[in-house]
């Protein structure tokens, strides 16, 4: 699970000015995050993903279900988040292993995994782990990380443990998927720093609350290729109560040969580079995606 929509993210600026006040908690913990991105602390990330409109239309799910589909099962999910890619793997008749670090993702997974059939629930299983460095007794033909959460991995030593924690968990021949967005040079240099920005459109949750989504750039890198970025939500509650909500976080971006090299470096021979969910090839959009298919050598 990531949260940067593409590599123009917010690209439509609107001020907010000071009609919200900040939560307190939730800005204090905006300054403690961990090497992974510190998400696992914050609550409302889970209780809102489900919700925000571009996760709906995001091609990716078919685009990896089709993939377990093609290899079979076991599937490996790093990531899992609230089950969105998980759940409808499957739904098709795959096993497969979601892995998240957020106890608060896991839990909105698991009620969702209670309302289908049994048959799907009993297809799933969920772990709570850490994508750095895990253990599983299984093996799996696929492992996968949809939505760049890889880009949540700060340090190379934390991207080769990764890797290697894959690698080792992949059968003879298997296959890893990832993706991250693919870096639009214009946007790093871009004036934007401390603007909220964004055109996403509002939702409302089951139980009446009104979100409105922004991005802040808060900082860049430039030497370290890390964006340092806050998802802010404005949500309206239905007794009319406004709350500012705010998830702080650091992102690595990363070039494409870059990533070949990290998999080459952790025994991995990359087989596809894609620049879309379409199979589309690398350097035939741009930015576009930077997908990558790759087998254990």
């Amino acid at each position: 699970m990531a949260f940067w929509s593409n590599g123009q993210a917010f690209p439509e600026t609107r001020d907010r000015g000071k009609k919200v006040t900040a939560n307190s908690k939730a800005v204090k913990r905006s300054h403690q995050m961990d090497r992974a991105g510190g998400y696992e602390e914050y609550a409302f990330i889970a209780d809102l993903y489900d919700y925000v409109v571009p996760y709906h239309n995001r091609p990716d799910v078919a685009f990896f279900v089709e993939i377990a589909q093609e290899l079979g099962g076991p599937v490996l999910e790093v990531g899992c988040g609230t089950g969105r890619v998980s759940i409808p793997t499957a739904r098709t008749g795959i096993d497969i292993v979601g892995l998240d670090l957020s106890p608060h993702m896991l839990e909105i997974c698991r009620e969702r995994l209670l309302r289908e059939p049994e048959v799907v629930q009993a297809r799933a299983r969920l772990v709570k782990a850490d994508m750095r460095d895990f253990e599983l007794d299984e093996a799996f033909r696929l492992v996968t990380i949809p939505f760049r959460p890889f880009q949540h991995l700060i340090t190379v030593n934390d991207q080769l443990s990764c890797l290697g924690s894959i690698h080792r968990h992949l059968v003879k021949g298997g296959r890893l998927v990832l993706d991250v967005f693919n870096p639009l040079l214009e946007s790093l240099t871009r004036d934007d720093i401390g603007q909220e920005v964004g055109d996403e459109p509002e939702f409302i949750t089951p139980d009446g609350r009104r979100v409105t989504r922004l991005g802040k750039t808060v900082s860049r890198d430039l030497y370290n290729q890390i964006i340092y970025v806050e998802l802010i939500y404005y949500v309206t509650h239905p007794d009319g109560r406004e709350e500012r909500l705010v998830h702080a976080f650091p992102m690595r971006y990363f070039f494409r040969f870059e990533i070949e090299h990290l998999l080459v470096r952790c025994g991995f021979e990359v087989e596809q580079v894609y620049a879309d969910f379409d199979k589309s090839p690398y350097g035939s959009k741009y930015p576009g995606e930077l997908i990558f298919v790759a087998k254990k050598a």
